[in-house]
């Protein structure tokens, strides 16, 4: 979608009629209290110096009509002082005086974050269910066009579009290199709508930062100037695609908990809370530092009541949705990572495995094309016959791109032309398949 339909998408109230959170005009309606906003401004200006009220707003994502209040609070204690610039009050520019450069120091001291202002955890937790990614909708036309040049066969289609329109978790298995993790990736292609993200969320007194532009990618989208003291959406949050996360081996228990920074004194949200309203792919699961069976009960609650419950560091817990369609992908047994319990909780298990002749030469043939090998059906029965057959090798997903590969690098190597020799099909293939030594 090009940035100027998202626009008039958003404007309209988003392709899943979220409606747009409107900008607080007061103190009361941010959620928050005048004192941490204060701080917060008190830190901001710490750290930037002199700061045009223009440019707080930019920086905190607060209208005029709740700086004002704070600003003249500040300077009613003592904490900044002002000089103008102009007749309008956009051009004051605020600065700390000795004594708010104590406090600030002091508030940098409890916590480090000076970024936009958060929203609260109420507001945060309606507005993901507001904008559930339960609510997409998937046709069999959506499937065909999104994989229109994936060779896949249409059963196997129909599964994951089925399961993508239930928002439950998928499970996908099959053997190593059947294309499992390029199919997951694929799904984030039916994603639709476009999901407000939070820059940060504040939990008893905590930060939470929620907004990360790994993760979350924002949508273009017309914005009213900070000078505009009408309503128009808050920008607290930020209009984003729904997000697509993936995690591998590296992912540890640890990290689907909040986790602290002690130095800066604020926390970062876990992997599966900045994929609400979207996808959270598990790779290779069976590979992680973490146990299949540890993961499993950790989420065995989440995936049933679609709710997660976490915990500051000062031991207050507390709810949040979860609202993602996982997708754990593994080449291991299911019943080798999970009881029957939760295998029940898992709606779609879908298998990946080898493919038939016509699926491989179709797959084959695109890789040629994409890889500037001219293709003939002598070198490909050459593979098929003399390869797989012989040697007793399933015909996967993987082995066309990664065995062409080796049959470019050569030809580049030696300053021909790629061909697809029986001579150099076979110097591919012994490279590609480890064998033991005799």
């Amino acid at each position: 979608m090009t940035g100027n339909t998202a626009k008039l998408a958003l404007h309209g109230g988003g392709q899943q009629g979220f409606g747009l959170p409107r900008t607080p005009q007061t103190v009361d309606e941010t959620g928050l209290n005048l004192l941490f906003l204060v701080e917060l401004v008190c830190k901001i200006l710490f750290l930037n110096g002199q700061m045009r009220l223009v440019d707080l707003a930019t920086q905190t994502k607060l209208s005029l009509g709740v700086l004002e209040p704070v600003m003249a609070f500040m300077r009613a204690e003592h904490l900044a002082e002002a000089t103008r610039g102009s007749e309008t009050s956009t051009h004051v520019t605020y600065f700390l005086s000795d004594a708010g450069r104590v406090r600030a120091q002091d508030y940098l001291r409890k916590s480090q974050y000076a970024g936009p202002a958060p929203v609260t955890l109420q507001s945060y937790n309606e507005r993901v269910r507001l904008q559930s990614v339960s609510k997409m909708r998937v046709t069999r036309e959506r499937i065909a066009e999104v994989f229109q040049r994936i060779v896949l066969r249409q059963s196997i289609l129909d599964q994951f579009g089925t399961a993508m329109n239930s928002g439950r978790a998928i499970f996908v298995y099959g053997p190593a290199g059947g294309g499992k993790t390029f199919i997951a990736e694929h799904l984030a292609g039916l994603l639709t709508g476009y999901p407000m993200i939070p820059h940060a969320v504040l939990v008893e007194g905590e930060i939470i930062q929620i907004f990360d532009p790994l993760m979350h990618k924002p949508v273009a989208m017309a914005t009213s100037s900070a000078l505009d003291r009408g309503p128009s959406f808050d920008s607290r949050w930020t209009p984003c695609h729904r997000p697509v996360v993936i995690t591998g081996g590296e992912l540890t228990l640890g990290m689907l908990d909040l986790d602290f920074d002690e130095s800066a004194r604020f926390y970062q949200a876990p992997p599966q809370v900045k994929a609400n309203n979207g996808l959270l792919i598990i790779d290779d699961l069976g590979r992680q530092l973490v146990s299949p069976q540890n993961l499993m009960n950790r989420w065995i609650v989440p995936l049933d009541r679609r709710l997660d419950y976490l915990a500051l560091h000062t031991g207050t817990k507390f709810m949040v949705p979860f609202d993602v369609v996982v997708i754990f992908s593994s080449n291991l047994a299911p019943s080798t990572l999970a009881d029957e319990a939760f295998l029940r909780r898992l709606g779609y298990k879908i298998y990946i495995g080898e493919l038939n002749v016509d699926e491989y030469r179709a797959i084959f043939v695109q890789t040629c094309e994409a890889m500037g090998v001219p293709y003939f059906d002598e070198g490909f029965d050459f593979v098929l016959n003399e390869l797989h057959r012989k040697r007793g090798k399933p015909l996967l997903a993987c082995i066309p791109r990664d065995l062409l590969g080796q049959v470019r690098d050569y030809s580049q190597f030696r300053g021909v032309e790629p061909r697809l020799t029986p001579f150099l099909l076979e110097w591919a293939w012994d490279n590609y398949f480890a064998r033991d030594a005799k």
